[in-house]
């Protein structure tokens, strides 16, 4: 009984250890986790109208094949059918930074960069964010969007994005990572590098028709046409 207690006290101090080194170091606890990839269909990336004007951030897992945890409706939208049951063991939501976090480059990406939709002219955008340095790269999009309180817009990854589960010691978490295997530094750079060169380009307006000239063709791009002044003489 002595040695059991012991060792249950020794695994807890080693995990609090362990808990308090990684907060210390932020680097190293982004290096104690690997990532497994995931069946990409089996998850939806949607985002929930909040009020008026705000965006909410959710991640539904279908882990049985019925029955389904969300529809498309004929609208586009996605109506989130697992409210229609107990759906303990078939779905999994992921709601908030608890249940889904940024990777990039193979390892967790640093705190301060996080996940913000932004609704645009063109859509709806997931975008990782840099509060820091004001800098931004687009994880998911979507074109068609509407505000429905009973139903959710469905979003797209991007090329090179994907969705990854979270593993330690080679045991998978239930943790969701957005992922790219590029870093962070190198993400968003080529964001600003795009941002300005959409900024840049202007399409040239065409030219003005130029007046007609007498003298027809052979006048033509030659300018004013020189007037011999004969003096008026009585």
């Amino acid at each position: 009984m002595g040695r059991t207690y012991f060792r249950r006290t020794a695994l807890a101090a080693t995990a609090l250890g362990l808990a308090g080194l990684g907060a210390a170091l932020p680097g190293l606890s982004r290096a104690l986790f690997d990532s497994r990839p995931l069946q990409q269909e089996r998850f939806a990336v949607l985002a929930q109208a909040v009020g008026n004007s705000r965006w909410k951030l959710l991640v539904l897992e279908q882990i049985k094949a019925r029955p389904l945890c969300w529809e498309e409706r004929r609208d586009g939208l996605m109506k989130p059918s697992l409210n229609d049951f107990d759906f303990s063991g078939i779905c999994s939501r992921y709601l908030d930074s608890n249940g889904y976090s940024l990777r990039t480059g193979g390892t967790d990406s640093d705190k301060r960069f996080r996940l913000k939709l932004e609704q645009t002219r063109d859509g709806l955008l997931l975008q990782a964010m840099d509060p820091v340095r004001g800098d931004s790269t687009v994880v998911a999009r979507a074109t068609r969007v509407r505000r429905d309180k009973d139903a959710f817009v469905k979003l797209t990854l991007e090329p090179g994005w994907a969705l990854e589960r979270r593993a330690y010691k080679g045991r998978t978490l239930s943790h969701v990572y957005f992922a790219n295997s590029k870093p962070m530094p190198t993400l968003m750079a080529s964001s600003r590098g795009s941002s300005r060169q959409t900024r840049s380009f202007s399409a040239s307006l065409p030219s003005a028709p130029g007046l007609p000239q007498a003298g027809g063709r052979g006048q033509a791009g030659r300018g004013p046409i020189r007037l011999q002044v004969i003096p008026f003489r009585p």
